[in-house]
């Protein structure tokens, strides 16, 4: 009962944030971007509370409960990719001064290319939804505190709210102060963790010593790192949440150093969360990964203590959905609707993208009910789809010049890379059994990954074939 009553005063909190917020989010600038006016603090805050979701939490415990250490990586490769982001790209993206990803793929580009990746990041990023939903619903029904599909029902409703009603207000302030709130969950579950097995050398002790391999483990190989550094490490470097952060940044120097900074914070965090996965293979053998981090809590601490790491946990939840759900409805109102309808003024906009919040938000929460698969494969759908598609033509455009990269040759590698990757991962999150094509497809080897070789072949090959045949025309001429 105390730790109902923890959770409905959070919800009740982060919504009073959403009407406070209101006032402030009365201009497209205020609701998309902040006014750009995001501090290091905040704009950092903001980036640590997205990328700590809590798809992420429960993943990387259950990978450290499967995996030993090697389910770190998880989270490093968000780290790498960060790093890359800050170093090279961040000032670049803030220059920009947009309001999304496919904004600045069209800058890039052209208008075919950026209604692609549209299309593409809404339908990943409605996954990336989901998965948090999932994530919500299997802890709180472990936790036994009631139906998951209510509580999945109730945690969706929260986050359209306080969404709906503040922007990126509302959602830089809760995601902040959501962070430090994570940070505090975990690090104490962790500190009592350790206290059970005498410290961090006595859980060593009372493992197996595959468990501690690193970089490698017998549970985890080489392709599975390639893979984690290049379908999710690369989502970091770009990526419309990530995107969304950096344009509400004061500038360019703010944008680097936030990247920076967040990449610096993933470390320790990562650790902990990998420790205790670990930690709970040793003491609770008999569960399945995905009772990880909720057993501990429910195992550990006494009820109020238990209700606010809850409350912590849940605020993971809800601090990825809501800038995953924003990103993909402003992209879905401004880089898809008002593309078709240029009419649009402003003001109409802004009431498309919050209706927008809401259509999204009720079809990731369906598809949160009825996809099958674990936590893991329904983010990794979502991630090799944005990747695959996305991710080169994107990098290639910011030296398009010394690559010789084209709009066709980004529009192919688009649809071509993210249509492999769709092919190679719907087994994971449906039966395709009755398909044929898309089930022998499916059953490549490592197509993931090749659907990433695909969008880099066809993005060179097709521009170049485009510039041969320009340079020509030009010749004949």
């Amino acid at each position: 009962m105390i730790e109902l009553i923890v959770i409905v005063i959070y919800f009740l909190g982060m919504i009073t944030v959403g009407l406070v917020s209101r006032r402030q989010a009365k201009k497209a600038d205020d609701f998309f971007v902040a006014g750009r006016q995001g501090s290091t603090l905040f704009i950092t805050g903001s980036l640590l509370a997205t990328i700590i979701g809590g798809s992420a939490i429960m993943v990387t415990t259950s990978r450290g409960f499967t995996w030993g250490l090697t389910g770190v990586w998880w989270l490093l490769v968000g780290s790498i990719g960060l790093v890359v982001l800050g170093i090279f790209l961040a000032r670049k993206v803030r220059k920009f001064g947009l309001y999304t990803l496919p904004e600045l793929v069209k800058e890039q580009y052209d208008g075919r290319v950026a209604m692609a990746a549209s299309i593409l990041i809404v339908i990943a990023w409605t996954g990336v939804v989901a998965a948090q939903i999932i994530a919500a619903g299997k802890i709180m029904a472990i936790l036994g505190l009631g139906s998951p599909t209510l509580w999945m029902v109730v945690i969706t409703a929260v986050f359209i709210a306080y969404t709906v009603l503040g922007g990126q207000h509302a959602i830089i302030r809760t995601d902040s102060l959501q962070a430090v709130i994570i940070f505090a969950g975990v690090f104490g579950v962790l500190a009592l963790l350790l206290s059970r097995f005498g410290g961090l050398g006595g859980l060593w002790d009372s493992l197996p010593s595959e468990r501690l391999s690193f970089p490698i483990s017998p549970q985890f190989g080489t392709y599975d790192l390639v893979s984690l550094l290049l379908l999710v490490g690369l989502t970091y470097v770009v990526g419309p949440d990530m995107y969304s952060r950096l344009f509400c940044a004061r500038d360019g120097r703010v944008a680097r150093s936030s990247a920076l900074w967040t990449a610096l914070l993933i470390i320790p965090f990562a650790l902990a969360i990998t420790v205790i996965g670990v930690g709970a293979s040793a003491m609770y053998p008999q569960i399945t990964p995905d009772q990880a981090f909720p057993m501990v809590i429910k195992d550990m601490l006494p009820p109020f203590l238990g209700g606010l790491v809850l409350a912590a946990l849940l605020c993971a939840f809800m601090s990825s959905a809501d800038t995953t759900l924003l990103s993909a409805s402003t992209i879905l109102t401004v880089d898809v609707v008002a593309r078709c309808w240029p009419a649009i003024h402003q003001k109409k906009t802004l009431s498309l993208t919050r209706y927008g919040v809401v259509l999204l938000g009720a079809i990731s929460l369906f598809v949160a009910l009825f996809v099958h698969g674990d936590i893991y494969d329904a983010i990794f759908f979502a991630y090799s789809i944005f990747t695959a598609g996305v991710i080169l033509p994107v990098i290639a455009s910011f030296y398009k010049n010394k690559l010789k990269v084209t709009s066709l040759g980004a529009l192919v590698a688009v649809i071509g890379g993210g249509g492999t990757a769709l092919i190679s991962k719907l087994p994971a999150v449906m039966d395709v059994s009755r398909v044929p094509v898309i089930g022998i497809l499916a059953g490549i080897q490592y197509l993931d990954l090749w659907a990433l070789a695909v969008s880099a072949v066809l993005l060179f090959a097709v521009s170049f074939i485009e510039n041969g045949l320009k340079h020509r025309r030009l010749t004949l001429d």
